[in-house]
């Protein structure tokens, strides 16, 4: 499988660590999720061939999934369009969306302690500077999950935001139709992936006003923006086994890399179990063959 590291269509109007946007006219952009892969906000010097199918195609059902919950930007996957001539492999890996106002923030739900919430417990009994029980295993689940605003760093790291910043930035109302939809969103995500076997540990989200309606936008819980565990050897105390990032994080961390660029260059068995990894995430959750 061809891996895409940029895309060709014209009229790009914005490269992210991840997606391509181009506008296509009529109020309408294609995204395309290419196979550059991020860890700690870097984009890293190869690519995982195969990975923006997977981002695609997983965020197109999702959308799906989730409207009776709010609306969203999607349109079409980019190969049911009859508007675009688009050739395999951009095709699998691009979606018609609904051009959007974002709102800047990233919207990041926790339902279980890991990853930098867990540092920052183990260092001051909080996360996201809210007080924590004490006695806290890493995995453990929250009572209920917690709303941890992040900026939406365009280059560099994304910085914890308190929820008067977020009020702040965006107001009141919009601020609470965020952390409303968020939560919402992912306890029904969550809820549904436990029966083929999958929790969702955390996950993160972009909203946008379409029309003045506060929409989901860009990608929505996939093994890039959420933590995929197997409910099958799950168990506080340790590290979970995962069909998410986490395996390009540790292998990162294991060769001392200090987060900043330039990020280490993967070897290929770690990107061959990355790939693996999450299309076994597409095809528990979807019960779908990856186009």
């Amino acid at each position: 499988m061809e891996a895409i590291r940029e895309s060709s269509y014209p009229n790009l109007i914005y490269r992210g660590k991840v997606r391509d946007t181009h506008d296509i006219g009529n109020n309408k952009y294609l995204m395309v999720s290419t196979d550059r892969i991020s860890a700690y906000d870097v984009v890293l010097p190869n690519v995982v061939p195969g990975k923006g199918s997977v981002l695609n195609q997983i965020s197109s059902f999702w959308f799906a999934k989730t409207e009776h919950i709010v609306n969203n930007h999607f349109i079409e996957l980019g190969i049911d369009s009859n508007d675009l001539e688009l050739e395999y492999p951009l095709a699998t890996r691009s979606m018609v969306v609904k051009k959007a106002n974002r709102v800047d923030v990233e919207c990041i739900v926790r339902g279980y302690i890991t990853g930098s919430a867990w540092s920052e417990y183990k260092s001051t009994g909080k996360v996201s500077g809210m007080s924590m029980p004490e006695g806290l295993k890493e995995g453990d689940k929250f009572p209920e999950p917690l709303f941890t605003p992040t900026t939406k760093a365009d280059e560099g790291h994304d910085e914890n935001m308190t929820m008067q910043e977020v009020i702040d930035m965006v107001g009141t109302e919009t601020a609470d139709k965020l952390t409303e939809l968020s939560i919402s969103i992912y306890n029904y995500a969550h809820d549904f992936a436990l029966a083929p076997g999958i929790i969702i540990a955390d996950t993160k989200m972009e909203f946008g006003f379409i029309d003045d309606e506060l929409c989901l936008i860009d990608e929505l819980l996939t093994p890039d923006s959420s933590r995929f565990w197997d409910t099958i050897g799950y168990a506080p105390g340790k590290s979970q086994p995962n069909f998410d990032k986490q395996y390009v994080r540790d292998w990162l961390n294991s060769q001392g890399w200090d987060h900043n660029p330039p990020a280490p260059e993967l070897p290929e068995n770690v990107v061959n179990i990355t790939r693996d990894r999450y299309t076994e995430a597409f095809t528990r959750l979807t019960g779908q063959t990856l186009r």
